[in-house]
């Protein structure tokens, strides 16, 4: 257990160390004005810290930084968050407001707002698309072999794909397939289309359509999705402007992980708990991420989890800020598609 002296001076510390990058010393914290502990009494108290854990030494002459531990406790024990200007609450709430366009773009305009406003690199998982519902299939024949499937949600989803026609199947009976599955699959959730396909349509598509096999795993095909085909990115490199990532070499591996969208859908595993969650260097999953601190919340329509928004950045990170950042866009982003949910 921390004295109040102890835990005073460690959150001086880490605070001082965020803004600064910079080993700190002793001599360093006794100059503050708000500081009357003498030098040679501070750093004995930094000793003690180091030696349990909290604290350690880049090198044998420098000053001390947080460990993993001590980053922890801060997080857990000491963090406090940041008030947000007038100025940047007005931004983010202008970022949600009145935009009626597709949701993959407001998605993405989600982590460019998140970049933007931390410095630190954005990830966001947009709606789960396994969690969503039909609402309406649309065909647009671009030629006699090929067409355009649009799949829209009731989330607001918008897929876009191209398909070629399947053998045997006319443009004709592919216009009557739509409007079956419109009048039938409406509003169910498009990880049950596969097998509503083959039980609740199979007799109906074997009695209006020639070749209904054929159709059938025509459609089942456009049913196909991926969770890795939901994910945006803000300031991927931005990592490189972070005075721990200097050395190419040592942030390399990071950006390599996040131009494939499968690891990072690794390293948002587990990441669905409602409320801000923080994991802080070998807390996570990823080695190529054990030099960074990840911090993640969920949005929701009506309640309901729908994504994850994420930064990641060094585990010297300004985690007052970005857990204030990520509290107001997460509330923002889930108003919004609420309201927009609602309406339709």
């Amino acid at each position: 257990m921390l004295t109040d002296r102890q835990l005073f001076l460690f959150q001086l510390l880490v605070d001082d160390y965020i803004r600064s990058a910079e080993p700190i010393g002793s001599r360093t914290i006794s100059k503050r004005d708000d500081v009357t502990i003498s030098s040679a009494t501070i750093r004995n108290e930094l000793a003690d810290l180091e030696e349990m854990g909290y604290l350690e030494k880049p090198h044998s002459s420098s000053g001390r930084v947080p460990s993993e531990k001590g980053y922890r406790f801060y997080v857990d024990h000491l963090l406090s968050p940041e008030l947000l200007t007038n100025i940047e609450l007005t931004n983010i709430r202008k970022a949600f407001k009145d935009r009626y366009y597709e949701v993959e773009k407001l998605i993405q305009e989600t982590a460019t707002l998140l970049s933007e406003f931390t410095n630190y690199t954005s990830i966001v998982v947009g709606p789960e698309v396994l969690e969503t519902k039909l609402k309406q299939l649309q065909i647009i024949p671009l030629s006699y072999e090929t067409a355009v499937l649009i799949i829209v949600t009731n989330t607001g989803h918008v897929e876009n794909r191209t398909v070629s026609f399947p053998s045997g199947v006319s443009t004709g009976d592919i216009e009557k397939l739509v409007r079956i599955v419109n009048e039938k699959l409406q509003g169910v959730p498009l990880y049950a289309l596969k097998n509503a396909l083959q039980t609740e349509l199979n007799n109906l598509l074997r009695a209006h359509i020639k070749n209904y096999s054929n159709a059938i795993r025509f459609l089942d095909q456009a049913f196909t999705y991926s969770p890795i085909d939901s994910i945006f990115f803000g300031g991927k490199t931005n990592m490189l402007s972070q005075p721990e990532f200097k050395d190419i070499d040592k942030v390399l591996p990071l950006l390599n992980v996040l131009e494939k969208k499968e690891r990072v859908y690794e390293l948002l595993r587990n990441t669905s708990a409602n409320g801000i969650q923080i994991k802080i260097g070998h807390e996570n999953e990823l080695l190529e991420a054990r030099d960074c601190s990840l911090i993640t919340a969920t949005y929701s329509i009506g309640g309901e989890h729908m994504g994850t928004l994420a930064v990641i950045g060094p585990t010297r990170m300004m985690y007052p800020r970005v857990v204030s950042l990520m509290d107001q866009v997460s509330k923002g982003l889930s108003k919004f598609l609420t309201e927009r949910y609602q309406k339709d």
